[in-house]
């Protein structure tokens, strides 16, 4: 039972529970940095690396926070990781970190992010809260991989930077679509991801 629930909370949250789909949370993001797959990848790191990390603090903390003051310690936390993380990727990762500019430190804000540390880490061990941390970062990490994939093939007809359609399809009339670089396009494609996820879970709809 508990190799089970364990199992569970890693799990849910990338497929059945997803926080993007069905909490509709961690959307603006979505937005703002799917137009290329190379930042979307990171920013999946990243925000999985900080909600792990803060799960797990926030968890072994948990039992000497006083309640008024709770928020204040978790936004100190997560600023500090986002620090951490925001100076390693200007240290390895420079081009990438410019193209995700602000957005990095917007981490902060996220609302998958906070809900986390309030709805589990304040609830739970250290170890369930690190597995709901990955859970919850990679089911988000998931969906702005989808996005960024779509976006970047058919608004710029690369991967990674990496031009993968053929030269002979632009001879032959194809032509880019523009449209898909463009935030409202991620919206779009995210309300098709839900449709197919909420298709698939019929429990999900609302009745």
């Amino acid at each position: 039972m508990a190799k089970t629930k364990k199992k569970d909370i890693l799990l849910n949250p990338i497929s059945k529970n997803n926080p993007i789909l069905v909490q509709m949370l961690g959307i603006c993001s979505a937005l703002a940095v799917t137009a290329k797959l190379e930042p979307a990848i990171v920013m999946a790191i990243s925000v999985t690396a900080v909600i792990a990390f803060a799960n797990v603090i926030i968890s072994l903390l948990r039992k000497t926070i006083p309640n008024r003051i709770r928020i204040i310690v978790q936004l100190v936390v997560v600023a500090t990781l986002v620090t951490i993380v925001n100076e390693l990727l200007k240290a390895f990762a420079y081009d990438v970190s410019k193209q995700l500019s602000v957005f990095v430190g917007l981490i902060i804000t996220n609302c998958i992010l906070m809900g986390r540390l309030e709805a589990f880490a304040l609830g739970n061990t250290p170890w369930d809260s690190f597995l709901d941390g990955v859970g919850n970062g990679a089911g988000y990490g998931v969906i702005l991989i989808i996005v960024a994939f779509f976006r970047e093939l058919l608004g710029s007809g690369t991967l990674m930077g990496f031009s993968v359609i053929p030269q002979w399809c632009y001879d032959n009339g194809y032509v880019n679509n523009g449209l898909m670089i463009m935030p409202p396009m991620a919206l779009v494609i995210v309300a098709c991801i839900i449709w197919v996820h909420r298709s698939r879970n019929k429990d999900l709809q609302e009745q």
